[in-house]
């Protein structure tokens, strides 16, 4: 894969559970880099002050002492244990390895959408990528859509920035709506001068309930690509397999449910054909923007799709 200009020093990878983040596919996807990179918390920022603690509750659990300790909804701001843009791989526990020539570079920033001072929290998020140097930020979102979970996940990606639009051969997303915290923090990065790029994974909305493995696996593939590193993929391709199994032995079960999928299926096979219009994919893609689920934000295609 050949190394993005524009995304070849520090990169945030970011994503948010909630609004953002049909079938957990966004936070999904970070907590596989987490779990495979050598990172620390550089910041977490206060939940008291972002947080609502009856819309968005802490939960219980027991540590290995046997005590119970609560957690607490919040936003963590992770970095790499050694910053390096030399670093070419990095080895977890399994054996597994993210590798690639800016492993080194990679922060994340995981949490759950806050709810409240979205104007603050943006400055306080976008005000730590500076200290850190941070050169360009991924965002990472899911939403419901009408897809059939039988053929590849869709990835939108778009930019709001033009030179990264010229050197990945995305577009400017048209979407006009309701938006979540990760659009917001995306135009403040802007306003900071810091580059972005928007990665969104279409989820089927039959299935809205379950994680998608699927989705995640396919933000993984489009991250990778973006950011030049290779990250372990685990037992996500199994899960994957195994989600979309499960969906087929529902459908088989249910008469419509099977005829609906095939609906969907012939919509997408269309679009996806070679032969389609130009006119016909341009329809289909204004449905599809048109469309609100109430579950999240319809970023617009890319011109790759």
């Amino acid at each position: 894969m050949g190394q993005k200009k524009l995304f070849g020093g520090r990169i945030l990878v970011v994503a948010f559970e909630g609004w953002n983040d049909a079938g957990e596919a966004a936070s999904s996807a970070v907590r596989t880099l987490h779990d495979h990179l050598e990172v620390f918390a550089l910041l977490a920022l206060d939940s008291e002050r972002y947080y609502d603690y009856q819309y968005t509750r802490p939960t219980v659990s027991f540590d290995d002492d046997g005590s119970r300790v609560l957690a607490w909804p919040t936003t963590t701001l992770y970095a790499p244990l050694v910053p390096s843009p030399r670093s070419t791989s990095v080895a977890d526990d399994a054996g597994l390895s993210v590798s690639g020539t800016n492993v080194g570079n990679v922060y994340l920033l995981l949490g759950v959408e806050p709810s409240r001072n979205w104007q603050t929290f943006a400055t306080e998020v976008i005000d730590a990528a500076l200290a850190a140097d941070v050169d360009a930020m991924v965002f990472l979102g899911a939403q419901l859509a009408d897809v059939p979970h039988t053929r590849p996940t869709t990835i939108h990606v778009s930019s709001e920035n033009p030179a990264v639009r010229g050197e990945l051969d995305v577009e400017r997303s048209q979407y006009e709506g309701p938006v979540g915290i990760i659009s917001v923090l995306a135009q403040a990065a802007e306003g900071a001068e810091i580059p972005t790029v928007n990665l969104w994974a279409s989820v089927p909305h039959y299935v809205q309930h379950s994680p998608s493995p699927k989705a995640t696996l396919a933000l993984i593939d489009r991250l990778e690509e973006i950011i030049d590193v290779t990250i372990p993929r685990g037992t996500l391709v199994a899960d994957a397999a195994a989600w979309e199994e499960s969906i087929n032995q529902l459908a088989a079960d249910d008469d419509d449910m099977a005829a609906y999928i095939g609906t969907l299926e012939q919509a997408r096979d269309a679009v996806d054909s070679p032969s389609a219009s130009g006119e016909a994919i341009a329809q289909e893609f204004e449905r599809f923007l048109r469309k609100k689920d109430g579950d999240g934000e319809s970023p617009g295609p890319s011109r790759s799709e």
